[in-house]
């Protein structure tokens, strides 16, 4: 019992730890890009993963965490990935409307259940599906608007929600077929993708706003905003490896929902950003949803220990009955041998 609440309660600090600091984030960059004019998302990206990288082998060195080597084919695919992913997000946000940038991270929950089902064989009782579909419906009220489609855009879109479920999939997967800490598979990884946006991010940054980022003139507020952005992205990317690793990539996306609702709440209290009805209304349902799906599956959590502890105690009682049985068995052939030698005599 020590052994399950500890980690149900470092399943809590991990997600408390994803949403302060995705927020956290969220906010400073939405200061840094909108307020102050710095459009590079996807290079900036690049610089918070090489800043995470630092910061690991930093606290490698001071043995706060031991590395452990992982097969360098499957680091580097899996880096790689990763850094691919992110840049079809934003691509995809570059090439389409908001709202249809927002249905395409909707569409993320249900193509990992399918993925998750087919190469996983992992089932997703009715309960949860409906957790699911309302927590999607609320978050489609609250966060999507204007639906624009085009074709390169689409394709984006799908090449964005594909390469996310499958680098999602593979966090948890290789953490736990490979024995591997959220610590351990992040530093092996944070290098190989940052390597690949560092040298795709000026290209893809240029094609989406028409700027060079080596060409902006960085006034020290500006600066001062990226520093800390990169500072807060450490605890981001860490976060967002252990809720997965300790969870699911299902559970990682339905708190990246949770995120937007806190998102547009906070736009709103210290942005002043425009809030309706309707994104109130989006709002609740979504946390509806996502209560629920707390609930269900807290419930068949619960349910899967029980199974399992009923299960070891069934095999005990055998274990306990054939060793009786043997027992019972050696004093009966005791006695038979006894008897034996009596007649003899």
């Amino acid at each position: 019992m020590g052994e399950i609440s500890s980690f149900q309660l470092g399943v809590i600090g991990a997600l408390f730890l994803s949403v302060a600091s995705s927020v956290s984030i969220v906010i400073c960059n939405k200061a840094l890009m909108s307020n102050l004019g710095f459009p590079f998302a996807t290079t900036l990206t690049s610089w918070h993963l090489m800043v995470t990288y630092c910061t690991l082998h930093v606290a490698h060195r001071l043995n706060l965490f031991e590395s452990k080597p992982v097969d360098t084919k499957t680091v580097v695919l899996f880096g790689m990935l990763n850094g691919i992913s992110i840049g079809f997000l934003n691509l995809s946000l570059g090439f389409n409307s908001v709202g249809f940038y927002q249905m395409t991270k909707l569409a993320i929950i249900p193509f990992t259940v399918m993925l998750e089902t087919i190469f996983l064989n992992k089932q997703f009782s009715s309960r949860i599906r409906l957790s699911l579909f309302l927590l999607l419906v609320g978050v489609g009220i609250a966060s999507v608007t204007d639906l624009q489609l085009n074709l390169m855009g689409t394709v984006l879109s799908l090449l964005a929600i594909m390469t996310t479920c499958v680098g999602q999939i593979l966090t948890n997967t290789i953490q736990k077929r490979l024995s591997v800490s959220s610590t351990q598979l992040l530093y092996q990884s944070a290098p190989f993708q940052a390597a690949i946006l560092f040298v795709s991010g000026p290209f893809l940054d240029q094609c989406l706003t028409n700027k060079n980022v080596f060409a902006y003139k960085y006034s020290p507020v500006v600066l001062a905003f990226i520093i800390l952005s990169c500072l807060i992205s450490v605890s981001v990317n860490f976060s967002t490896f252990l809720v997965i690793g300790k969870t699911s990539p299902v559970t990682y996306q339905v708190l990246g929902h949770l995120k937007t609702c806190l998102v547009l709440g906070f736009g709103y209290t210290l942005l002043h950003d425009p809030f309706t009805e309707r994104n109130l209304i989006g709002i609740l349902i979504a946390i509806g949803g996502m209560g629920l799906y707390s609930y269900f599956c807290t419930q068949e959590s619960k349910k899967k220990q029980g199974d399992l502890c009923l299960g070891s105690s069934q095999i005990k009682d055998k274990e306990t009955a054939a060793l009786l049985a043997g027992v019972h068995q050696d004093k009966q052939s005791h006695e038979v041998k006894k008897s034996s030698k009596d007649s003899v005599v």
